[in-house]
């Protein structure tokens, strides 16, 4: 839980430092919606989150609802039908979100070393013999979603860098939809190989698994963090005031 705790502080400490009330802004809404994407199971997400959410419903003065997203497209297509206001994305997620649905980011997630990004991983579950993806020819392979950077993105591109199609290389491809079911089921045995990244990896230490249940056979360059967005068309105070 230690990196969507330190986002979460980071994002307090900045929400503390320029938030006004709703009452001296009429041009904001009633009520805002917050989507997070689903990084690891719905609820671990609403207790990490849950402390921002009342944060900044104190804060702005107004109703802030959080929304746990079933997938990634979810939080892009209801910023798109204004559905949600601010929603917590990936860096692919994010550049979908800008074109599609007219989001801005405000802020980019930071990780225990200070820098502003992450690297990809492939996981294989300790003991198995997998030890390069050359091991995992015709094995069953786990992707995160569709819209994530490190669990599909990061992964199809180094595949594709060394002439490997994932619907042929293995066995079987599955989504597994979070990246904490991803390692879980490289864990279970359910899948041979699965992409996720190193932040992820490190939240679930001693809680889901640990470093002694894995390989890890491949590690990428750096990714730029996830970033916190809002809707471009909301009124430049109220988004200040989250910032």
């Amino acid at each position: 839980m230690k990196r969507i705790l330190q986002t979460v502080l980071i994002l307090l400490a900045l929400t503390a430092m320029t938030a006004t009330t709703s009452q001296a802004n009429t041009d904001w809404p009633d009520q805002l919606t917050f989507g997070v994407i689903p990084v690891a199971s719905s609820r671990n997400m609403s207790d990490s989150f849950g402390n921002l959410n009342d944060h900044l419903k104190k804060e702005l003065g107004i109703d802030v609802k959080l929304q746990m997203a079933g997938d990634y497209a979810g939080v892009i297509t209801g910023m798109q039908h204004n559905h949600i206001d601010i929603a917590y994305l990936g860096p692919k997620s994010y550049c979908e979100a800008a074109k599609r649905a007219n989001a801005e980011a405000l802020v980019v997630e930071v990780g225990q070393s200070g820098v502003a990004g992450y690297h990809g991983y492939i996981l294989t579950k300790a003991g198995s013999g997998l030890k390069s993806i050359e091991d995992l020819k015709d094995k069953k392979w786990a992707f995160t979603d569709p819209h994530s950077t490190s669990g599909t993105l990061v992964p199809t591109i180094h595949f594709n860098n060394i002439n490997i199609d994932p619907e042929k290389y293995f066995n079987r491809v599955i989504y597994s939809g979070s990246h904490e079911a991803s390692i879980l089921s490289v864990k279970s045995g359910k899948v041979d190989g699965a992409s996720t990244n190193d932040l992820d990896f490190d939240r679930g230490l001693g809680t889901h698994w640990t470093k002694e249940d894995f390989n890890i056979i491949w590690k990428s360059d750096l990714i730029p963090g996830s970033p916190m967005a809002v809707r471009r068309d909301l009124p430049a105070s109220l988004k200040k005031a989250i910032q």
